[in-house]
This record gives C-alpha cells, sequence and structure tokens, in this order.
C-alpha cells in the first residue's frame, strides 16, 4: 500500500469514529482516547523491537517507548491530581480495535517488510494523530491543565513525526 493511501486510509478511520467530533467529547473523553494512542503507539514500538533488527528502526522505537510513556505518566497523575476517571468513548474504543488489526498485519512481517511497513504506519499514525490533537483536543479541552499537558505533547509528537519520516525515508522503502 502506498504512504499516501494509507494515510488516506488512516485518516478515514480515526475520522469516522463517531466520537471523535470533539464538541461532542468532554475532556475526560478526550484524555482516554489522548492515553489510548499513546499506549497504541508503545504496543506497536514493543513490536517493533521484538522483531525488527535495523538500528535506526530500533533507535525510533525506544524513542516512542519513552517519550509516550513520559506523556501518559503525566496523563496519569494529572487524573490523580484532579481526582477524576477518563471515560472510555467510540473513538478509543475504535482505536484500539483498529491497532489490533494493525499489529496483526505487522506481526506477520519480518525483515525490509516489517520495517517499511512500520515505518509507513508511524508516519501515517502520527500525522492524524498529530491533526486530531491540535485541531480537535486542544481547542476543545476545557481543564487548563489538560489543554497544556497536550499542546506539550503535541510539540512532541510532531517531532515523532517529522523522525519517522526521515526513517521511512532511510529505509528506501518504495512507494
Amino acid at each position: 500500500m502506498s504512504k499516501k493511501l494509507l494515510t488516506t486510509a488512516l485518516i478515514a478511520a480515526f475520522l469516522s469514529a463517531p466520537a471523535l467530533a470533539a464538541d461532542k467529547m468532554n475532556d475526560l473523553e478526550i484524555a482516554h482516547s489522548a492515553y489510548t494512542a499513546g499506549n497504541i503507539d508503545i504496543r506497536y514500538a514493543h513490536l517493533a523491537l521484538a522483531i525488527s533488527e535495523h538500528a535506526q528502526v530500533r533507535e525510533f522505537a525506544d524513542t516512542m517507548i519513552r517519550d509516550h510513556t513520559a506523556v501518559n505518566e503525566a496523563a496519569v497523575a494529572l487524573v490523580k491530581k484532579l481526582n477524576v476517571t477518563p471515560q472510555d468513548n467510540d473513538l478509543s474504543r475504535t482505536l484500539v480495535d483498529g491497532a489490533a488489526k494493525k499489529r496483526a498485519e505487522l506481526s506477520a512481517l519480518n525483515g525490509k517488510a516489517f520495517d517499511c511497513a512500520y515505518a509507513k504506519n508511524e508516519v501515517g499514525y502520527h500525522r492524524v494523530v498529530n491533526q486530531t490533537v491540535e485541531t480537535n483536543f486542544v481547542p476543545n479541552a476545557t481543564v487548563p491543565e489538560l489543554k497544556e499537558l497536550l499542546s506539550n505533547a503535541l510539540v512532541t509528537f510532531k517531532a515523532h513525526q517529522g523522525h519517522a519520516d526521515h526513517m521511512l525515508a532511510a529505509l528506501n522503502c518504495g512507494s
């Protein structure tokens, strides 16, 4: 699947989730969806470490685990501070279902085929998640601490997207 087609498919799947209309999501749903998206990328990274032997892919996966874990730990601390419980929702469930399918697809690959599929997935995943955080979650979060956490995390996630783009180009995966 081409990079453009993969990205289009990811965007369509992400945007088709009924709860994505952030005006319909409250802060607890936004927080849960953002946390879920981070956990999904952590799981993709663990899969990459289990399968890939490519140094650049492994380095990227280590970065994903480190950075997404740090953001999720900050989110857990905020939830505890505010004494609230994040709410599962249609978007978070859609993300989990889609990730399970993607992990199964990636698990069936190895070598360069895995590395390229993982890199393409990371580029598309970060593009869609970054767009959602920037255009829906941050503007619609009403709790200042949540808005700040999402805004700060977005800076890191945009760097991840650039890193993923570079990794994909270096792998010479073709289209």
